[in-house]
């Protein structure tokens, strides 16, 4: 891959379109687009027809999303499943049409089912029941994932799509109402240690095991689909490690500095008991994450205190 390739990279602001973004520049890509929400509304249809055909980018790296934990699934399921689909039809489509050879698709590992063997392969896709507390993002992420396949089978385009684990990192949501388990405990875990070390309570039991992957680990993979052509259609993206949601909330605590009680919620909806992800696919090509679980949280507390303006009320 040319460094002087014109890469369109759709959610560029958004953590994990920054962290490609940034990726790239390091490596001396020195073409890059990235179009603001503001300016192209990626849920319009002849509007994102229009940029493409004017454009003209040679790969198109698909970042962008309506995303959002539990609660924020649960709240508004039309907009997680009717948003997505817009925003990935739109481009999958406008690129097919305007001849684009190559394409990245991201997605979830919540496109598996439920209680789908573990780790989680990628031929266990549509083999059971979602996730109910997700579905409704998971079937968004499953049309774009055999949409490219179609397109992959019936055209012969290189799109690709990459399944992350649980990322975190620079850049992410910190809103309690929106943000996922990682972020939001670690806001939890800051601001009741400003309060006097006060009681952290954080839903469910803590018994469900989930793995983690760093952003910028991410970004690489990332990279590794754009300068390679890979030989499938599917592909997971992660450590390959889990751990519980109780030890997640530990090792945040001890980062955060956080000294008070940690309550647990048994009311509140644990979700899918385990998301392991069977990474040897990638593995067996040449990626491998470098960011361990521990470095990669104190990285992220570090952007989360130099950039706490950011965040709504949030206490310092």
């Amino acid at each position: 891959m040319d460094t002087n390739t014109k890469i369109y990279i759709a959610g560029h602001k958004g953590m994990v379109g920054s962290a490609i973004w940034k990726t790239l520049t390091s490596k001396g890509y020195n073409n890059l687009i990235g179009v603001s929400s503001s300016k192209l509304d990626l849920r319009n249809q002849q509007a994102v027809i229009d940029f493409i055909a004017s454009e003209k980018p040679a790969v198109i790296i698909d970042a962008a999303a309506r995303v959002g934990g539990i609660l924020a699934n649960n709240n508004y399921p039309y907009q997680f499943l009717m948003e997505n689909m817009q925003i990935q039809n739109n481009l999958i489509n406008s690129a097919l049409q305007a001849g684009i050879e190559k394409f990245i698709f991201l997605g979830s590992s919540c496109i598996y089912p439920k209680l789908a063997p573990q780790p989680l392969k990628e031929e266990y896709l549509l083999t059971g029941e979602l996730e109910p507390t997700n579905e409704w993002y998971a079937i968004a992420k499953i049309t774009g994932v055999k949409t490219c396949q179609a397109i992959r089978n019936q055209f012969g385009k290189d799109y690709v799509s990459l399944m992350p684990t649980n990322l975190y990192g620079t850049n992410d949501n910190f809103d309690l109402n929106t943000s996922h388990v990682l972020p939001a405990m670690m806001r939890k875990f800051h601001e009741a240690k400003v309060n006097n070390h006060a009681p952290v309570t954080l839903w469910g039991s803590g018994t469900p095991m989930r793995e983690f992957l760093f952003v910028d680990d991410m970004a690489k993979a990332v990279v590794f689909a754009l300068e390679n052509k890979l030989p499938d259609y599917l592909y997971n993206i992660g450590t390959g490690e889990d751990l519980t949601i109780k030890q997640l909330a530990e090792t945040i605590q001890k980062i955060t500095g956080h000294q008070g009680e940690i309550i647990w919620d048994s009311t509140k909806p644990d979700g899918t008991p385990r998301k392991l992800m069977d990474i040897s696919k990638m593995h067996a090509l040449g990626w491998k994450h470098q960011v361990q679980l521990e470095e990669g949280i104190q990285k992220t507390y570090n952007w989360f205190l130099q950039n706490a303006t950011k965040f709504k009320e949030v206490k310092m």
